[in-house]
């Protein structure tokens, strides 16, 4: 069998959709704006952290000649957070201090308020702290200068307020792809509208434009692209000058009417075919001068769904400047059997369900959207596979970011 003749595998594939893709170009954001974006250069503080010593606990500052047993000390400042202290603190005095205030000069420890009687002229300190003990020492967490954050990690809430506490008020990061979203067949009608006879919602490109999002992208969604030649590149034109990628569902295979092959396999796209089940029909190639990528999925929305998690979903990640990997794959017990075409890997949806001992169990779903809906992994079976009992050992790939 020849080399265009031959199923490519997934793998093959998905290194098709991925070949020549690199991170987005880079851009400045405030460090809230960047959340869940990658770090295109090495962040550097631009300030201590902490930027004086200051105390970790409600309490009082104490000098070293006062650590070594209980005593009564006279109480000379009150220093809440922000107010900076009037004088060092001397041999039998104590500063009340507050968390997060500075301390005075020769602190040696705080004792906090709980191990005194709390007074305000004179305290009593009932159980000394080890010297050092509740003092948050400048630049103990960072120093100015020292490299916080390097390329490629992705700004998270704590991200954030670091970029804050090290004074970033705007951070490089590879900024979010621009997807567009497109929806084929003259059977699709929008969500809301009075059906004809024939006639069916598109579910695809809703739900397509919902993954490009929870991926990270910034995407949108095109009108709806009627069975007719020429139409597929028509709508595609107005994007191809700032799309990051294009992601196509329907009018992949050898129909009569399948206009995304009919118009794009002579500018730039490989129509081919995938051992696997769902979503045998696959393409992906470059459009227009900037060189577009474009992944190209089947009609049926299992099928496009799946192979937007195998191929479209690592290539938003890859121009994220993200790992391109699919996803964590939890073993778990089959709650049913399962029967698979030879030579194909077939990706079956799961509802994965903890188990009191061992293993999570696995309940494939039969339907369509109804199933989907409810899935949060796909059952892997290889190609030499042809049945599985159930209680068979398999691998799931999960999909919801809340199935892990």
């Amino acid at each position: 069998m020849s080399e265009e003749q031959r199923d490519r595998t997934v793998e093959e594939h998905r290194a098709a959709v991925l070949d020549g893709l690199r991170p987005t170009p880079a851009a400045d954001l405030d460090p809230a704006e960047a959340l869940g974006l990658v770090l295109a250069e090495p962040v550097a503080s631009r300030v201590d952290v902490p930027a004086f010593d200051n105390a970790a606990m409600d309490g009082y500052a104490l000098h070293a000649a006062d650590l070594d047993g209980p005593r009564d000390l006279r109480v000379v400042d009150d220093v809440p957070a922000g107010r900076v202290p009037a004088a060092a603190v001397a041999p039998g005095h104590a500063v009340r201090v507050m968390t997060g205030a500075p301390v005075p000069e020769g602190t040696a420890a705080v004792v906090p308020v709980e191990r005194t009687d709390g007074g305000e002229r004179r305290v009593r300190v009932h159980a000394p702290p080890a010297p050092g003990a509740h003092v948050r020492r400048r630049a103990e967490d960072v120093a100015a200068g020292a490299v916080v954050l390097a390329p490629g990690a992705v700004v998270t809430p704590p991200v954030v307020g670091l970029l804050h506490a090290v004074g970033r008020t705007a951070v490089r990061v590879h900024r979010r792809p621009r997807v567009v979203v497109l929806s084929t067949g003259a059977e699709l009608a929008p969500a809301g509208a009075a059906l004809a006879p024939g006639r069916i919602h598109d579910a695809n490109g809703p739900m397509l434009l919902a993954a490009a999002r929870e991926a990270g992208a910034d995407a949108v969604l095109g009108p709806v692209v009627p069975d007719r030649p020429g139409a597929v590149r028509a709508a595609l034109e107005p994007h191809l000058a700032d799309a990051d990628l294009v992601v196509t569902s329907a009018g992949v295979s050898a129909g009569a009417h399948d206009v995304v092959k009919a118009d794009l396999a002579g500018a730039g796209v490989v129509f081919t075919r995938v051992a696997m089940q769902p979503g045998r029909p696959q393409g992906c190639g470059r459009l227009g001068e900037r060189g577009v990528p474009v992944v190209t999925l089947p009609g049926n929305p299992v099928s496009a769904l799946v192979s937007w998690h195998l191929f479209a979903r690592p290539a938003v990640r890859r121009l994220l400047g993200l790992p391109d990997a699919l996803g964590p794959v939890r073993r778990a017990v089959l709650a049913a059997p399962l029967v698979s075409p030879p030579g194909r890997r077939q990706y079956v949806r799961a509802v994965v369900a903890p188990a009191a001992e061992g293993p999570p169990a696995a309940h494939p779903g039969s339907h369509l959207l109804g199933a989907l809906a409810r899935s949060d992994g796909l059952v892997v079976v290889p190609e030499d596979v042809t049945a599985l009992p159930e209680g068979a050992v398999v691998d799931v790939l999960l999909v919801r970011d809340d199935a892990s």
